[in-house]
């Protein structure tokens, strides 16, 4: 490699995008939800793989409660506390589904619903 491709390769602009929270967020949506779909519709090939996906989404739900509750965090205070429940409720809907008396889809509803917000979609009809 020669000097002058070094230092285009060393003072080019990135190659990746600055990203913002919202798009940060919105991926891991994606993934959690992505995983606990897969494991939804493979269910019969045992627990364990929706027992890591919801163990995943539980995680993502606290990480969200524990911003929330931060008195730092700037988000309008409804905002905030509306997360923050939906985080108690994702943490007790996963175990009746563990225990087999919840249905997970509507933990995947919950993370669709978040992912349209975070991308400033309207309600689907």
């Amino acid at each position: 490699m020669t000097c002058h491709q070094q230092a285009h390769a060393l003072y080019s602009p990135a190659v990746a995008p600055v990203r913002t929270a919202r798009s940060v967020e919105y991926d891991a949506f994606a993934r959690v939800t992505a995983r606990l779909r897969t494991a939804t519709e493979t269910r019969s090939r045992g627990l364990a793989p929706l027992a890591e996906a919801l163990h995943e989404n539980r995680r993502l739900w606290t990480l969200l409660a524990s911003a929330v509750a931060d008195p730092a965090n700037r988000l309008p205070h409804d905002l905030r506390a509306r997360i923050f429940y939906l985080a108690e409720f994702t943490a007790h809907h996963s175990n009746l589904v563990l225990s087999g008396e919840g249905d997970p889809a509507i933990l995947i509803e919950v993370n669709t619903a978040v992912m349209r917000g975070l991308r400033g979609q309207e309600k689907a009809a």
